[in-house]
């Protein structure tokens, strides 16, 4: 590991290096600085399975953090307080190294004392985290959106979800069909709902921007004092729409219960996070958001918890290829949260555009 690290121009001297975090897709290490002021550093290698053209990638994230940074250094407080990533080179400048197996690595400077939370516990906390993600579409929006790589083409796309849903749907796996026809029915009939943000998208009536596309809230740092500093995990940064953005946030950090909860009793909105995130997010983008995009943000969560519904489905019916399952019936289990939690955003849709209205 040492080896691959001194590839890249680290300053100081590498003391250790030690496995990081718990991220699904990439394999990242800690690389300890031996040198006292010099930096410590993120050393990850890149699942080029997933994010096959590297080098796009890679570019997509030194375009929109160099923007970040100019965009950060005029801003007046409290938007000059936030922070982005910053890529590390090589020693030959490249932004990336293959090593001689054909993997792919990458350096960034560690953001010592920020850390990333997996669930949101207060309003408050929503708020931070919807605060940064709305600098980050807010610094962007300046950034024309169709110079960067789409790593994941048709990510958000509902049509195309669909599409594969009612592909795999017509030739399952063997015994699926039979145990998942409510749900079935379930997507068929929520499908035009929620189309109307893919529609609009497509049609150009909502403009395309730059999205970080994957708004978790253990996708922002906070500091020890729970204010939000840094987005991270720019790998899915693409051109999209706001609503991929703001609704996966509210996916995410306002539902009562994690996608693999199984007890479907426990999955609902909390409306205080709900208030919370929209204050934060808009407090710092109402002002380039269009009529178009604030009217639509209301149903934006019940849209992606049906994307996530559909597309665990999806894979429930095709034997489970691609979501990593610890049961027969995991991929399942998920659908039935997601459409769970896209009927109880639908059903709370008044109260959520009124909150999302007085933001």
């Amino acid at each position: 590991m040492d080896q691959i690290a001194q590839c890249f121009h680290l300053e100081g001297s590498i003391d250790r290096i030690e496995a990081f975090g718990g991220g699904h897709i990439n394999d990242t290490y800690r690389v300890f600085n031996g040198d006292t002021g010099a930096p410590d550093y993120l050393l990850q290698r890149i699942n080029h399975h997933v994010f096959p053209d590297v080098a796009g990638l890679m570019e997509n994230i030194d375009l929109v953090t160099d923007h970040i940074r100019s965009r950060i250094s005029g801003a007046p407080y409290p938007a000059n307080e936030q922070t982005t990533l910053q890529v590390v080179p090589t020693h030959t400048g490249g932004r990336f190294h293959r090593d001689a197996d054909g993997n792919y690595w990458r350096v960034f400077e560690f953001l010592k004392e920020l850390v990333a939370y997996d669930l949101v516990t207060t309003p408050e906390q929503a708020y931070e985290g919807a605060r940064s993600y709305g600098y980050f579409l807010r610094f962007l929006d300046d950034f024309p959106a169709d110079r960067l790589t789409e790593v994941i083409p048709g990510f958000h796309d509902l049509d195309l979800r669909l599409r594969a849903f009612r592909t795999v749907q017509e030739q399952p796996a063997a015994g699926r069909e039979s145990a998942c026809r409510d749900e079935i029915t379930s997507v068929l009939g929520l499908a035009d709902a929620l189309l109307a943000i893919d529609r609009l998208h497509k049609e150009g009536s909502i403009r395309r921007r730059v999205t970080h596309n994957d708004t978790k809230f253990n996708n922002v740092l906070l500091t020890p004092d729970d204010r939000g500093k840094c987005v991270i995990d720019l790998d899915t940064v693409m051109p999209g729409i706001v609503h991929f953005d703001f609704g996966d946030g509210v996916r995410t950090g306002t539902g009562t219960a994690n996608e693999d909860e199984a007890d479907l009793n426990l999955v609902t909105v909390d409306l205080e996070k709900f208030r919370g995130f929209s204050s934060g997010y808009l407090g710092v983008t109402r002002d380039v958001l269009s009529a178009i995009e604030l009217k639509y943000l209301g149903l934006s969560g019940a849209y992606m918890a049906y994307i996530m519904g559909v597309r665990f489905l999806t894979d429930y019916l095709a034997g489970d290829v691609y979501y990593k399952v610890a049961s027969p019936d995991h991929n399942l289990m998920r659908a039935r949260n997601q459409l769970r939690l896209t009927k109880e955003f639908l059903a709370r849709l008044p109260d959520l555009e009124a909150i999302v209205r007085k933001a």
